[in-house]
C-alpha cells in the first residue's frame, strides 16, 4: 500500500530563529502492501502487532535524527523538546488504541483492532519528518523497514491511520509555542551578571527556551525558584571557594573518582537517558504501552525542566563560576579572591549559571519515572559516551547526588544552582504525576506485560527520590 504523509511546507531547521508554521504538502512513502482477498480467517483473528522493540528502535532513530540536525553536543537543552514531542505522539498513538493510560492532552480513541506497533512507528516517523525534513530519506527508509515487519492487513492500516492522527495532533498542539522566537539577553556585564565565557565567548544560546510554552506545566515560570545567594553572602563565598578548589582543570583537590564523575555526566544528558530507559524497558520486558508511557513521562518532564531552567537563567542571569573567579575582586565579598588564570575542567556552556539544567532534568525525570514505576529503586544502567563506561545506580537518589556533585567538580555550576535545579525538577515531576500519564481502571490486555511495580500515579503513593543537600 501507499501512504500519503502530509508534511509541513515552512518548518525551519532547528537553530533557525523563526516561528513554526504547519502547512501541508504531500510526500509519498512506499510501504508493504496490505493483505488481499486471499487472507485467511486465522489472519483476521491474529492479535494486532504490538512489539515494543519497534518503539525502542524509533527512540534510537529519534536520538540519531535530533543529533544529526542539532549536533551531538548542542550546548542547550533543546534536544529535550524534540524528544518530548516525539514521545508524546507515540504515547498517544499506543494508549489511544490499548486504552490503558490517559492520553496526553487528547481525547481521541483508535479502534481496538488496530496495531499499536504500526501506530507507534507512524507517529514517530511523522513527527520527526515534520520537524526535521532534511532527514527524510533515512526516516522514510526506516519507516518502510518497520512496516515491513508488521503483518499486512486491516490492523496495520488502522494503526497507520491512527498514528498519523496522533502525530498531527502533537504538531498542531505545539504551533505558536514560542520556539525560535527572538529573545535577547540584554543585561549589562555588571558584577554577578552573566557574560560570554572562554574559550569561545559564545552568545547566550537558545534564550527562547525560557519563554517557550511548556508541555506539562502551565507556564515557564511556574516553578521558578527563589533568587541565588547574594554576592555579599557567606553562602555565595562558600560556592565560589568550593568550585575554585574542586572544579579546576589543574591543581584541583578532586579524587580520580570525582574527576570521572564530572566527565561521566559531561555529555548529552538527554541522549544518555534514552539509552538508559531503553535498557530498562528490555530488562524488565515492558510491553508497548508501558514502554511508551516510560518515554513520554521522562521526556516531557525533561522538556519542561529545560524550559524551567532557561526561564530561571533568563530571569536571574547569574554569572558562571569562571567569571566569578576571574572577577572576584569586583563582587564586594571579602571571602572571595580573584584568580584570572583559573579554568574549569569542562567547557562552560554559553548560558547563565542559575539554575543547572542538568540537575533540573535529572530531578524531574527521576521523580516522574519513579512515580509511574512505583519505586525509587530503579536499578538503572547508565552509560556515558564521554567516558565510555557504564554505572549501575540502584536508587534514583544516587544519580541526583552524583549529578549535583558532577557539575561542581566539572567547574561549571555553583552547588546552589545544582540544588535549586534539582528541587525545581522534583516539583515538575510531582506535577507530571498528578496530572498526566495516569492509569485507567481496566484490565491489562492479553499478551501485554505491565510495568514491574504498582503503577503509582501520585507522589504520595510511593517513596520518591529527593535532592541531597
Amino acid at each position: 500500500m501507499r501512504l500519503n504523509c502530509p508534511l509541513p511546507s515552512r518548518l525551519p531547521r532547528p537553530g533557525v530563529r523563526t516561528a513554526i508554521g504547519i502547512l501541508a504538502t504531500l510526500a509519498l512513502v512506499a510501504v508493504p502492501g496490505t493483505a488481499g482477498p486471499t487472507a485467511t480467517a486465522a489472519d483476521s483473528r491474529r492479535a494486532p502487532s504490538a512489539d515494543p522493540a519497534a518503539l525502542r528502535h524509533w527512540n534510537t532513530i529519534a536520538t540519531q535524527t535530533i543529533s544529526a540536525n542539532l549536533g551531538a553536543m548542542h550546548p542547550s537543552g533543546q534536544v529535550a523538546v524534540w524528544h518530548g514531542f516525539v514521545s508524546a505522539a507515540v504515547y498517544n498513538a499506543v494508549v489511544g488504541i490499548q486504552g490503558r493510560y490517559a492520553p496526553y492532552r487528547w481525547k481521541a480513541r483508535g479502534p481496538s483492532t488496530a496495531s499499536p506497533e504500526a501506530a507507534a512507528v507512524t507517529a514517530a516517523h511523522r513527527v520527526l519528518l515534520a520537524y526535521f525534513p532534511a532527514s527524510q530519506p533515512r526516516l522514510d527508509a526506516e519507516y518502510a523497514k518497520s512496516l515491513a515487519k508488521i503483518p499486512d492487513g486491516p490492523a496495520e492500516k488502522q494503526g497507520v491511520a491512527f498514528g498519523e492522527r496522533a502525530a498531527d495532533h502533537i504538531v498542531k498542539l505545539r504551533e505558536g509555542d514560542g520556539r525560535y522566537q527572538p529573545v535577547e539577553y540584554t543585561a549589562p556585564p555588571e558584577p554577578g551578571l552573566w557574560r560570554p565565557t572562554p574559550p569561545a565567548h559564545q552568545p547566550y544560546v537558545d534564550a527562547w527556551l525560557g519563554t517557550m510554552r511548556p508541555l506539562l506545566l502551565e507556564s515557564p515560570h511556574q516553578f521558578r525558584p527563589g533568587p541565588p545567594p547574594a554576592l555579599s553572602s557567606a553562602r555565595y563565598a562558600q560556592d565560589v571557594n568550593e568550585i575554585k578548589a574542586m572544579g579546576g582543570q589543574t591543581g584541583s583537590s578532586r579524587t580520580a573518582r570525582q574527576t570521572e564523575t564530572a566527565l561521566f555526566f559531561g555529555g548529552n544528558l538527554i541522549a544518555q537517558f534514552q539509552t538508559t530507559f531503553r535498557d530498562y524497558a528490555v530488562r524488565h520486558r515492558l510491553g508497548i504501552a508501558d514502554t511508551a508511557r516510560l518515554f513520554a513521562a521522562a521526556n516531557t518532564s525533561a522538556a519542561d525542566a529545560v524550559i524551567t531552567a532557561w526561564d530561571s537563567k533568563l530571569h536571574y542571569g547569574l554569572w558562571r563560576p569562571i567569571s566569578a573567579i576571574h572577577l572576584a575582586d569586583t563582587d564586594g565579598n571579602s571571602d572571595t579572591t580573584e584568580d584570572p588564570e583559573w579554568q574549569p575542567l569542562l567547557v562552560t556552556p554559553p548560558h547563565p549559571d542559575y539554575i543547572s539544567g542538568h540537575a533540573a532534568v535529572t530531578g524531574a525525570v527521576l521523580r516522574t519515572v519513579a512515580g509511574i514505576l512505583g519505586t525509587s529503586r530503579l536499578g538503572l544502567h547508565v552509560a556515558s559516551e564521554s567516558t565510555t563506561t557504564t554505572r549501575r545506580y540502584e536508587y534514583a537518589d544516587q544519580i541526583n547526588k552524583d549529578m549535583i556533585d558532577a557539575r561542581v567538580w566539572g567547574g561549571i555550576h555553583f552547588r546552589s544552582a545544582d540544588i535549586a535545579g534539582c528541587d525545581a525538577g522534583l516539583r515538575i515531576g510531582d506535577w507530571a504525576l498528578a496530572h498526566y500519564f495516569r492509569p485507567l481502571r481496566q484490565a491489562v490486555p492479553p499478551g501485554s506485560r505491565p510495568a514491574p511495580a504498582s503503577q503509582a500515579s501520585q507522589p504520595s503513593q510511593t517513596t520518591l527520590p529527593e535532592c541531597p543537600r
